[in-house]
């Protein structure tokens, strides 16, 4: 069974003029645990509005979102929040770290939407992203790219099935990128997390990409190549 499967998803938004403007368009899309998918496309073409809908965010105008047995599209707004802080997790392009918190105490307090905290894990996380020194400053004491890490280890704190990540390499190297997208595919514990990201740099399994600005999906899901 797949992990993500959507079916005729569409969204739109009405312009200041009042046009009705399509911005998402999706047919089928079907994800796998363990898969990484990349959403490529210019500011403005649908990426984050697709990620929201998939989180349940936004309401779409119509079609079926899936995630593991759940028809997000049919629950309440109560429901979702609760679908939310089951199944996934989401890397904010903002990375709303909590700016009085060090980085251990906001991957912590990532942790209190599940089972409850969990100082070894939380240090395991901060270590994998390569920030076993940094544990103990707060965000205004650490670089963008720094707070980045931060942010992709308290999306993983509490083991999610999904992750739902928006440009979550865009401050970092080439190096530090792979690293973290290695890491969230993978949840950095062995799961078969799956990861639909917003512009990463390193290899991923496939793409969605718009077509005149809207983002579209194509019919039938292709072979994908594992990130290993």
């Amino acid at each position: 069974m797949s992990l993500l499967d959507i079916r005729d998803l569409r969204k739109s938004y009405e312009s200041p003029e009042g046009d009705c403007v399509l911005v998402i368009d999706v047919p089928r899309f079907e994800m796998a645990p363990g898969e990484l998918v990349a959403l490529q496309g210019s500011s403005g073409s649908g990426k984050t509005t697709f990620l929201n809908l998939i989180a349940g965010i936004l309401k779409a105008d119509s079609g079926r979102i899936v995630v593991e047995g759940t028809e997000v599209t049919a629950l309440s707004e109560g429901r979702r929040d609760e679908y939310r802080a089951r199944t996934i997790s989401y890397v904010f392009q903002t990375f709303n770290l909590l700016q009085g918190y060090t980085a251990i105490e906001n991957v912590l307090l990532g942790m209190m939407f599940g089972p409850g905290p969990d100082l070894a894990f939380a240090k395991t996380l901060l270590t994998r992203v390569g920030l076993s020194d940094r544990m103990t400053y707060r965000p205004s004491q650490l670089s963008v790219g720094q707070q980045q890490r931060v942010a992709l280890a308290r999306a993983l704190a509490n083991r999610p099935r999904l992750i739902l990540a928006d440009e979550p390499t865009g401050n970092l190297d080439h190096v530090r990128a792979a690293e973290a997208l290695y890491a969230s595919s993978r949840g950095l514990q062995g799961d078969r997390s799956s990861t639909p990201a917003g512009k990463p740099r390193p290899r991923c399994a496939r793409g969605l990409r718009p077509r005149r600005g809207t983002l579209q999906g194509q019919p039938g899901r292709p072979t994908p190549q594992r990130v290993h």
